[in-house]
């Protein structure tokens, strides 16, 4: 009971994110898919749907598998507690709401023959946010040039290339928004104080 005690709730947008995100994938498995089709997954261009909202954000938290979800919250796990520290809880709970709908939007417009679930994205924001996480204000890190160059080419070879049933377009976005965000917030004075 002493070592319970002493664990900590230390990132709570990164932890609930995660919980979130296999309680879903725990559900979905168990009811053949149903819940990612309902809610967890971008596939649907109609506006009038009142669920279409709901996948916009949702489909961060739908994975077709334990090994999709692995492969996403590994990632997500291991950058995201020290992002959170750096920019605060409440920043990148906005920043990972602000990328799930981008994506789910560009997903809806411009994809519709192809059906969007899954953290990736989220996980390649977190990526191109890092090397923003120590770097002097105004200035442009060479790590996020080299991520840029190694993730970025990656993935465009692949979806031109392979045939993976993987979403690189939404690796991508989440990148973008990324290195957006990244630049953004290190440019401003005190974002630290003003995420809290």
């Amino acid at each position: 009971m002493k070592i319970l005690k002493k664990i900590s709730y230390n990132t709570p947008t990164i932890l609930t994110f995660t919980i979130a995100a296999f309680i879903v994938t725990t559900f979905s498995h168990f009811t053949n898919g149903f819940l990612d089709k309902t809610f967890f997954s971008v596939y649907d261009a109609s506006f009038l749907n009142p669920l279409t909202y709901v996948r916009l954000f949702g489909h961060v938290l739908g994975h077709a598998s334990f090994e999709h979800f692995i492969g996403n919250f590994l990632i997500i796990l291991l950058v995201g507690p020290m992002l959170e520290e750096k920019f605060g809880s409440k920043n990148l709970a906005y920043m990972i709401l602000l990328t799930a709908g981008v994506t789910g939007i560009i997903y809806m417009l411009f994809f519709q023959d192809v059906a969007l679930m899954g953290a990736s994205g989220i996980a390649f924001m977190l990526i191109l946010l890092s090397p923003f996480a120590n770097v002097e204000r105004g200035k442009i890190p060479l790590t996020l040039i080299v991520v840029v160059i190694l993730y970025f080419g990656r993935e465009i070879y692949s979806g031109m290339f392979d045939s993976d049933n993987i979403a690189q377009s939404a690796h991508l976005i989440g990148g973008i928004c990324g290195a957006v965000f990244g630049y953004f917030l290190s440019n401003r004075a005190n974002y630290r104080s003003a995420a809290k």
